[in-house]
């Protein structure tokens, strides 16, 4: 065996090598496997971990957007009018987070807790007291409305009449604003799972307040509304699916809400999957059962895009929606003119990095109504139609950094060269099998050249053998020579050359 045919056949055996492990390793997930495998193992919120002081201090800058409605016709309001606003804002600041006074304690972290108050609706239903607010109202010249600078709305202001009902209500704050003691607070202590028992857990909440993840909460009518599902919206697990709900357990709301797959996007490299809250998270009970139990009565019960979270806010006639009303109702858009629900501004969403759950850019858009009624002891409210009235809406957005940006693309980049890996090698055996094809067929012209030139002299030969043989035979008065000699000898050799198409020179 030749130099050149020896390395044909090894080019072969290293070709069907090749590509019977690639194949193999691609059927199997081999490579994929291991990768995701140690993605579960690095993700996890304990000491030491690549996510735990991210999770604790997350670099990138959140930002909080304030929008305020402006009412513009608030005395024929108060005759009985429908309500028109303006939209004013935005208002930014920059909101730093962290996670503060973090132990490990059952695979989890604590924070501390805050509470509001409010006065209207804590006084209805009190008939002795009620006509002495009023009184007080028309004293201290109190309306419905009352116009104040941003800051003071957002940060509190000392309002006369809650300084009046303090004096006999100590449990009454004096000053009002709608992020009054929210600066630097926390939504209570949180307990986490860890995501080592099951990476599905990462960021799981276990306890708020104390208050465990199964049927723990008091402030709905079903144990299904009172569940605590999902994280704090800080940290989702690897490996995400589309056809997977996202869970969210919001504070601010006092209950879990969940989010869906809605399209591919992709910010500053990095792919992602949107995911945001569909339409039967704030259904009514009529278009989702399953929110029957959120019904503070049911003489309670709003309909779709509404929640009365008014059981954790001591019984303040608080609302929220989506802004504008998005998602909701037409009837609550309609009773307030200026209302304009828009997706591209209004939708609240999550763009998540399905590899490794990272937060890519996210957009939490809430507003706060107020549900106004006719109150009993108020004789200002006889006029007033029931309306769920907007107070101001806010937009918390957060974008991730550059240098995260950049750590997350190189992580991407390891995992796809290592998943990926067995394709790299089917490719090297198809770049194998080029390699053995061409030089299978220069072998085999090499093969046919060598063919021809010995043929050729062969022939030449034969011809002059042929030549001696037919001059004997012309002088040769036998002529049974000349025939053995066509019979036996000439005529079967040109048939035998016949098979290769050459042509013979006699």
């Amino acid at each position: 065996m030749t130099r050149r045919s020896c390395a044909i056949y090894v080019v072969g055996i290293i070709c069907a090598h090749l590509l019977i492990v690639g194949i193999g390793l691609v059927v199997a997930q081999v490579f994929r496997t291991l990768m995701h495998n140690r993605l579960k193992k690095e993700i996890v919120l304990v000491e030491g971990s690549r996510v735990f002081e991210s999770w604790k201090k997350p670099p990138p800058p959140v930002y909080m957007e304030f929008f305020f409605f402006n009412v513009t016709n608030a005395k024929e309001f108060e005759n009985g009018a429908k309500p028109k606003v303006t939209q004013v804002g935005p208002y930014t600041y920059r909101e730093y987070r962290y996670k503060d006074n973090v132990s490990m304690v059952e695979n989890g972290t604590k924070v501390s807790a805050y509470n509001t108050k409010a006065v209207m609706n804590k006084l209805k239903g009190s008939f002795f007291k009620a006509p002495m607010v009023s009184l007080w109202m028309s004293s201290l010249g109190s309306g419905f409305f009352t116009t104040r600078t941003v800051e003071e709305l957002l940060w509190g202001y000392e309002d006369p009449l809650l300084a009046r009902i303090a004096t006999t209500s100590p449990d009454v704050e004096k000053v009002f604003g709608l992020m009054y003691k929210k600066n630097g607070s926390n939504n209570g202590e949180f307990v986490y799972h860890t995501g080592e028992q099951n990476y599905m857990d990462y960021g799981r909440v276990e306890t708020w307040k104390g208050q465990r993840y199964c049927y723990q909460l008091t402030f709905w009518t079903s144990d299904q509304s009172n569940s605590i599902n999902g994280s704090d919206g800080s940290a989702f697990h690897p490996l995400l699916q589309k056809n997977e709900r996202i869970y969210i357990f919001t504070p601010d709301l006092c209950r879990s809400i969940y989010m869906e797959f809605e399209k591919d996007v992709e910010v500053k490299g990095i792919p992602a999957y949107r995911f945001t809250p569909p339409r039967s998270v704030l259904a009514s009970k009529e278009e989702n059962e399953a929110n029957t139990g959120f019904c503070v009565s049911p003489k309670e019960c709003l309909g779709t895009g509404l929640l009365k979270v008014s059981p954790c806010r001591k019984g303040a006639p608080v609302v929220a929606s989506f802004p504008h009303f998005y998602l909701a109702e037409n009837k609550y858009v309609d009773a307030i003119e200026g209302m304009s629900p828009e997706r591209i501004h209004h939708q609240t969403f999550l763009d998540l990095n399905p590899t490794t759950g990272v937060i890519v850019r996210a957009n939490k858009r809430a507003q706060i109504n107020i549900l106004i009624e006719k109150i009993s002891g108020f004789p200002k409210t006889r006029t007033l139609n029931e309306t769920v009235f907007p107070v101001m809406f806010l937009n918390e957005s957060v974008v991730i950094d550059d240098a995260s940006a950049a750590r997350v693309q190189k992580l991407l980049l390891i995992v796809t060269l290592v998943s990926n890996f067995p394709l790299i090698i089917v490719a090297l055996g198809a770049i194998m099998l080029a390699v053995f094809l061409v030089l299978l067929v220069r072998a085999r012209r090499q093969q046919n050249e060598v063919k021809r030139i010995v043929f050729t002299k062969a022939l030449y030969a034969v011809s002059l053998l042929c030549c001696c043989f037919c001059f004997v035979c012309l002088i040769h008065p036998s002529v049974s020579l000349w025939v053995f000699i066509s019979e036996h000898l000439y005529t079967p050799f040109i048939s035998y050359l016949g098979q290769y198409h050459y042509k013979v020179p006699l």
